[in-house]
């Protein structure tokens, strides 16, 4: 089935959740509820899985997101173009790292997209965004210490396929209270793109 802009319905959803968490965070189940009955994997990152904290370094983080983006397409009989990725935080930011790589994507939901470490806006995190041609949905709050609204929009110009923003106001890089504010937002686009 093909969507308002004629691009072909996702076969499906990926998620991968940020660095402090597990794919058991309160707003990736929320996100999966919400799509049903979209099929969706909620991902775990190699380091979570043999139950270390500290995060792997980004080129293994990538290969997770690659591994897990091919074999989910393959369980559904999907071409891999037909797989919308994305999650939260450093989750979202290693598959957009691993769509501008090459990695095929119907589209990228980048939830509290970390842009930059706290406090150190000279340290943007956005070399490989204008590799991006796939739509792309952020959904940040607007007092996130890792990247202002204006901030964001700036980096996000640079990517060549189209860019949604969804800000929740007064909202941290935690967007605590806001789960269903952001699995409705991620629903919405998912249909209407």
């Amino acid at each position: 089935m093909a969507g308002r802009s004629g691009r072909r319905d996702p076969a499906g959803l990926l998620l991968a959740p940020g660095a402090g968490s597990g794919r058991d965070h309160p707003s990736l189940i929320a996100v999966e509820r919400a799509v049903a009955p979209l099929p969706v994997v909620r991902m775990d990152f190699p380091y979570r899985k043999e139950g270390r904290t500290a995060p792997d370094r980004a080129p293994k983080l990538v290969a997770a997101v690659v591994q897990e983006a091919t074999a989910f397409a393959e369980s559904l009989g999907a071409r891999p173009d037909r797989i919308v990725l994305g999650g939260r935080s450093m989750g979202g930011r290693m598959c957009s790292m691993a769509v501008a790589e090459g990695l095929p994507a119907a589209g990228l939901v980048l939830v509290a997209y970390p842009l930059h470490p706290p406090g150190r806006p000279d340290r943007l995190r956005v070399a490989h965004l204008p590799a991006i041609e796939v739509p792309c949905l952020f959904v940040s709050g607007t007092r996130d210490p890792f990247g202002t609204p204006e901030e964001l929009e700036a980096a996000t110009a640079t990517i060549s396929g189209p860019v949604t923003h969804v800000w929740v106001e007064g909202a941290r890089h935690d967007l605590r209270g806001a789960d269903e504010a952001v699995a409705a937002a991620v629903a919405t686009w998912l249909t209407a793109r």
